[in-house]
C-alpha cells in the first residue's frame, strides 16, 4: 500500500496506544479490504438467496419491489451511526470497547456477550446455509446425498475448518481471498440477474408491487396464516437478516490502515453496495419467475402462486424451471464459492471479538485466547476456538428439539436479534454520552452531533421493530430465549463478573500500560 506513508502508520498506533493496547495484530487490509470484510460477510448470495422464501411465501413481490429497500434502510440506520462511533474508538472487537467508553463495565460487558453470541452463531448458521445450498445444488442431484445430522455436521466440520485454516496463516491471505470475494459477489450477482432476465417469459414489472398473501399453506407454511400487512412487515426481516455484519469492519480495525478514515466508510458502503446490488439480482429473480405454471391436470396456476407454494425450495424450483441446466450449474458454483468465503470473514470477525474480549479478561481462558502468533500475526486460539464453537453449536442444538422445532432453529431466530442488540446498546449510550468527558472527541469521520443523534434514534425504534418481528411465530421461542439469555446474564454478572471483570483500560490504566504495550510489539517483532 504505497498511500500508506510512516506518518499514517504512526498516527495508527498512536490511536492504538492512547487506548491501552499494543499493535500486536499487523495492519495489512486497506480501505477495500476493510470493505470487502464486511460485504463479504453480508454476501447477497447467501442470505438473499437462502432466506429468499420469507418473501416469495409472504407478501409476494412487494416483499422485494418494496419490502427490500425498507428492510436496507433500517440496517443502513445501524451502519451510519456506528459509523460515528468507529471513527473515534478504532478498536478490534470495537463495539466492546464502545459500550465500556460511552457507559460502563457493565454495558461493555453485555455488548460483548449479545454481540459474540451472535457473532458464534450467525457464524454456524452461514455454513449451514451453505451446507442446503451445496445439497440444493450438486449434492443431492449429482452425488445422491441425503440430509442427516451426520452429513450436516461433517460438511460443516470441513468447510469451517478451511476458513479457520486460512484466518491462522495471516490476514494478509484472509484479505486477498476476501477482496476477490467482494469482485466476485459484485460479478456473480449481476451475472445472475442477466440470467434470469433472459430466462424470463416477460417483464411485468408490476408483479414488483404488487401485495399478496401467502402466509399458511399457499406459501409452504414459511410463516403462519396471518394478515397482509404482518405478512409484508415479517418479509422485512429478508433484508434485515441479509444486511447484518457489517460491524466486521470495527472488528478487523486494528489490521486496517488509516482506520479512523477507513473502518467507517468501509461499514456504510459495504451496506449501501449489498442493498443495490441485492435489489437488482432480487427483482431480477422476481421478473423470471414463470408468468403461469401448467399443473398435472391439465389446469394452470400463476406463477407468483405457484413460487409461494414452494416455500423454501423457491430459489431452485424457479432456476430449474426457467434456465438452461449448464448455465445453471455455473451460477451454483460461483454461489458457493461466495457462500464460502462469507464464512472465512466471518471467522475473522468474530475471532478478533474473541480476542479483543479476551485481552481486557472478559472470557474463561483469557490469557490463552488474546495470544497472537509471533509468525502469523493472527490469534490463533481466538479463530480456532470460535471455529470449534459453532461447529458444536449446530452438532448439539439439532440433537434436541422444543417440541417438533429443532433448538438449531430457534437460537438462530435469536441470531439477528442479539446481533442488533449489541449495536444499539452503543449506539443509545452514544446519544447521551456525545459532548460529555466519555465522548468529547470526535474522529475524522464526524456526522455531526444532529445527524448521529437522529440515527442513534431511529436505531432505536428500528431495535423495537427488528425484536417485535423477531418474536413472532413461528419464531416465538425467540422470546424465551432472549429473556432467559437476560436473567443468566444477570445472575452471572451481579454474582460474579461485576467484582472480577475490570473492562478496558481507562485514565491512569491507559499510562501504566506503555511498558507491557512495547514487550508485546516486541514479541511479535512490530517496529
Amino acid at each position: 500500500m504505497s498511500d500508506y506513508s510512516d506518518n499514517d502508520k504512526h498516527e495508527d498506533m498512536q490511536v492504538l496506544h492512547s487506548m491501552g493496547y499494543a499493535q500486536e495484530l499487523e495492519r495489512r487490509m486497506s480501505q477495500f479490504s476493510n470493505f470487502a470484510v464486511s460485504f463479504s460477510i453480508i454476501c447477497i448470495l447467501s442470505g438473499g438467496i437462502n432466506s429468499l422464501a420469507q418473501a416469495t411465501s409472504g407478501a409476494g413481490g412487494a416483499a422485494i419491489g418494496i419490502g427490500w429497500p425498507v428492510g436496507c434502510f433500517i440496517s443502513l440506520v445501524f451502519a451510519v451511526a456506528m459509523a460515528q462511533i468507529s471513527s473515534a474508538y478504532p478498536t478490534a472487537g470495537g463495539l466492546y470497547h464502545w459500550g465500556s467508553i460511552l457507559g460502563n463495565r457493565f454495558t461493555g460487558w453485555l455488548t460483548a456477550w449479545f454481540n459474540l453470541l451472535g457473532l458464534v452463531t450467525v457464524l454456524g448458521a452461514i455454513n449451514v446455509g451453505t451446507y442446503y445450498f451445496f445439497m440444493g445444488s450438486f449434492g443431492t442431484p449429482y452425488f445422491g446425498l441425503e440430509d442427516t445430522t451426520t452429513t450436516r455436521i461433517i460438511f460443516l466440520a470441513i468447510i469451517t475448518g478451511a476458513q479457520a485454516l486460512v484466518n491462522h496463516m495471516g490476514i494478509g491471505l484472509t484479505a486477498k481471498l476476501t477482496d476477490f470475494s467482494g469482485y466476485l459477489i459484485f460479478a456473480t450477482s449481476i451475472a445472475l440477474a442477466i440470467v434470469c432476465l433472459v430466462a424470463a417469459d416477460s417483464y411485468d414489472i408490476a408483479r414488483l408491487f404488487t401485495f399478496s398473501n401467502f402466509s399458511g399453506e399457499a406459501g409452504g407454511n414459511v410463516w403462519p396464516e396471518n394478515s397482509g400487512t404482518w405478512v409484508f412487515l415479517l418479509g422485512l426481516l429478508l433484508p434485515i437478516y441479509t444486511i447484518t455484519g457489517y460491524d466486521a469492519s470495527a472488528h478487523t480495525s486494528e489490521e486496517t490502515v488509516k482506520a479512523a478514515h477507513s473502518v467507517p466508510r468501509g461499514m456504510v458502503s459495504s451496506v449501501l453496495w449489498s442493498a443495490l446490488f441485492g435489489y437488482i439480482m432480487l427483482c431480477s429473480f422476481v421478473l423470471m419467475i414463470p408468468t403461469s405454471v401448467t399443473n398435472a391436470d391439465g389446469t394452470t396456476t400463476d406463477g407468483m402462486t405457484a413460487a409461494a407454494a414452494q416455500g423454501w425450495n423457491v430459489f431452485f424450483w424457479a432456476m430449474d424451471t426457467q434456465v438452461h441446466p449448464v448455465v445453471k450449474d455455473v451460477i451454483y458454483f460461483l454461489v458457493l464459492i461466495a457462500q464460502w468465503l462469507c464464512g472465512l470473514a466471518t471467522v475473522t470477525s468474530v475471532s478478533r471479538m474473541i480476542f479483543a474480549f479476551s485481552r481486557d479478561g472478559g472470557l474463561p481462558f483469557s490469557r490463552g485466547l488474546s495470544k497472537v502468533s509471533p509468525t502469523y500475526r493472527t490469534p490463533v486460539s481466538a479463530i480456532w476456538t470460535g471455529s470449534i464453537l459453532a461447529v458444536l453449536f449446530v452438532w448439539g442444538s439439532s440433537l434436541v428439539s422444543i417440541g417438533e422445532t429443532p433448538v438449531y432453529t430457534v437460537v438462530v431466530s435469536c441470531t439477528v436479534i442479539f446481533l442488533f442488540f449489541s449495536f444499539a446498546i452503543p449506539i443509545a449510550l452514544g446519544l447521551f454520552a456525545w459532548g460529555t468527558s466519555k465522548w468529547d472527541k470526535m474522529g475524522p469521520w464526524n456526522l455531526g452531533e444532529g445527524v448521529f443523534k437522529l440515527f442513534a434514534i431511529l436505531s432505536i425504534i428500528a431495535m423495537v421493530l427488528i425484536f417485535v418481528l423477531g418474536i413472532q411465530p413461528p419464531n416465538d421461542w425467540a422470546l424465551y430465549i432472549t429473556v432467559g439469555f437476560l436473567v443468566l446474564t444477570a445472575i452471572i454478572w451481579f454474582g460474579l463478573e461485576s467484582r472480577r471483570f475490570k473492562g478496558p483500560p481507562i485514565g491512569d490504566e491507559v499510562a501504566r500500560r506503555q511498558a507491557e504495550i512495547a514487550a508485546a510489539e516486541k514479541a511479535v517483532g512490530q517496529v
